[in-house]
């Protein structure tokens, strides 16, 4: 298991040594969210210009369902033959998805564009959280995922507007083109990175993965496929269907995660259940805040979104905080803290919701639920490759990002499913944000619940 180091000083992440590792995988992360923003922003006009309104929800669902499976293959095989050929192997998925998504003359060709982007997604983060435990000393592995963390928030402020440009000006495609010779650009910065594992002998080949680790990824994929389309649809039968599918994933989810994660034992399965709980909290109320400030609080629509851009300011400013002192705040001290914020943060959201409170308020509170989410996202990333000896590495990196995914999905569709149900006018903002500051209210004795590493005997 790695430990945390104390003493001497480690070189920064920015330090002649790890520059050019540090500026690739960051700029991979960047560019992965930058057009998950980016597709959100032109899907409307993408749909429009296809003539597939009717696949609109598919083009997402599609891609999270087969970030799941990317996840997972790209855990096993890196648990097996090192992290190089998995992230390289998800580059060129992620690339040829880009390139089939910006060629699409229709809407079923860009689905399955869509899919590949979701495999070489979810395989690119799984292989870059391995090269972390293999390249970074474990002492930087709170900077590194700090920086993570702000790579993948800061598309959210220029994403939209950037796309919207570039599609208004030379067409959507162009985005995908774009994305996709800046993803080779990157990968090829981090050619010196791929030396030193090499050199490091983590190369050995192997057996890709086992036939019902993959199955179980397939499950858990198509049931939060359901689970999506559930929320979306409404009616009786959405809750037999969501529901249904609920139990489907809590029991795929069994084999893709560490013993004990689904009743928080202590240690890494505590740790990896709170990302999933932490995910779903924050990222259900993130679908309705918007709604709920133009609705019921008549902002227009870019004041509303500034109060998301303050929220990602805030997480990125806290996952810079806790990474500048990840060698004087303990990392179990750090998860509970910022898991109490994200609970404050949420619960003025909820009363907001019921009570209409001034707009500084709904402000102050999302910026305190993001600065909560800042500080426990990279320091779950680091104790999982503390937990994780080489062997498992890949493993339980999957396993945190899977329970992010499903986590996430679930409580977006399980809120849209209670929203629908009593609608805007008559509570569905109060009810669809009670259940997320449920989550996170049950998020807090788990989060007690992570242990500090050991040091090494």
């Amino acid at each position: 298991m790695t430990t945390r180091t104390t003493g001497a000083a480690t070189p920064g992440i920015f330090s002649r040594r790890y520059l050019w590792t540090t500026i690739g995988a960051n700029a991979l992360i960047f560019l992965g969210a930058f057009e998950a923003m980016a597709v959100t922003t032109i899907m409307p006009a993408i749909s429009r210009d296809l003539e597939g309104e009717s696949l609109y929800s598919v083009a997402f669902s599609g891609m999270l369902a087969a970030s799941v499976i990317g996840m997972v293959v790209s855990g096993r095989w890196a648990d097996r033959v090192g992290p190089i050929r998995p992230l390289i192997t998800a580059v060129v998925v992620f690339v040829v998805g880009l390139l089939l998504a910006g060629i699409a003359l229709d809407m079923y060709t860009f689905i399955g564009g869509r899919i590949l982007q979701g495999l070489g997604s979810g395989a690119i983060n799984v292989a870059l959280y391995v090269m972390v435990a293999r390249i970074y000393p474990a002492a930087m592995h709170p900077k590194i995922f700090g920086a993570f963390a702000a790579a993948w928030v800061l598309p959210s402020l220029v994403g939209p507007p950037v796309a919207g440009v570039v599609a208004e000006g030379v067409g959507w495609h162009w985005v995908f083109y774009g994305v996709a010779a800046l993803l080779v650009v990157s990968a090829l910065a981090m050619i010196p990175a791929l030396r030193q594992l090499h050199a490091m002998g983590q190369e050995a080949g192997g057996v890709l993965s086992s036939r019902w680790t993959l199955l179980w990824a397939v499950v858990v994929s198509a049931a939060i496929v359901a689970i999506s389309l559930g929320g979306e649809t409404g009616g009786p039968f959405a809750w037999v269907l969501a529901a249904g599918a609920f139990v489907i994933v809590v029991v795929a989810l069994r084999t893709l995660v560490p013993r004990g994660t689904l009743t928080a034992r202590r240690g890494l399965p505590a740790t990896v259940l709170l990302r999933g709980l932490v995910a779903a909290a924050f990222f259900s109320t993130e679908v309705y805040l918007p709604y709920l400030l133009q609705d019921r609080y008549d902002l227009p629509p870019w004041l509303a979104g500034l109060i998301l851009t303050i929220g990602a300011l805030a997480w990125a400013g806290a996952s810079a905080v806790q990474g500048r002192l990840s060698e004087s705040i303990p990392h179990a001290a750090v998860m509970r803290v910022g898991t109490l914020l994200l609970m404050a943060g949420l619960i003025v959201q909820l009363v907001n919701a019921w009570l209409l409170l001034p707009v500084p308020v709904a402000a102050a509170g999302w910026l305190v639920a993001a600065a909560g989410m800042g500080l426990v996202f990279p320091r779950i990333s680091t104790l999982v490759l503390g937990y994780s000896t080489e062997r498992d590495q890949g493993f339980n990196s999957a396993a945190v990002s899977i329970t992010d995914a499903a986590g996430g999905a679930t409580a977006i569709a399980f809120a849209g499913l209670l929203f629908t149900a009593f609608g805007a006018a008559g509570g569905g903002f109060g009810v669809a944000l009670a259940l997320s500051a449920g989550i996170a209210v049950a998020a807090v004795p788990v989060a007690f619940r992570v242990q500090e590493l050991r040091p090494a005997a």
